[in-house]
């Protein structure tokens, strides 16, 4: 079963990491609470422009509409949403990061974001539920 934060973004995510000698692992775990606070905030701007990955930012828009405009109507009725970081793996250019997510009124998810580095930055690519 897919958490409220994770059903509509499944395959639409991308997060920018942080740079200044950080680890990739950190880099990653930076960036995967960046979309969390993102998320949480309704930045849904952030989100498309510095989080997401081009290729899910597309695919986002496939729908016809906007990324800032499909996350505001996938997402616009997730109350309190909430992130928690587990296990990190990063594998050269590829990144996976386990996740717990949950809202109000719904039921708790564990998922795996996938991230890609794109331009020095880890961007989220994909979500994938468990």
């Amino acid at each position: 079963m897919r958490g409220p934060l994770i059903a509509l973004i499944l395959g639409t995510v991308g997060l920018s990491g942080c740079g200044g000698g950080l680890s990739d692992t950190e880099q990653v775990q930076t960036t995967v609470d960046a979309f969390g606070k993102a998320t949480a905030a309704k930045d849904y701007q952030r989100l498309c422009d510095e989080l997401l990955a081009p290729g899910l930012v597309d695919e986002v828009e496939s729908s016809g509409l906007p990324c800032e405009s499909a996350l505001r109507e996938g997402l616009g009725d997730v109350q309190a949403p909430t992130l928690t970081i587990g296990a990190i793996k990063v594998d050269g250019d590829k990144a996976t990061a386990e996740v717990n997510s949950a809202a109000q009124g719904q039921p708790p998810s564990r998922d795996t974001l996938q991230l890609t580095r794109v331009n020095d930055a880890w961007r989220i690519a994909s979500l994938a539920g468990e």
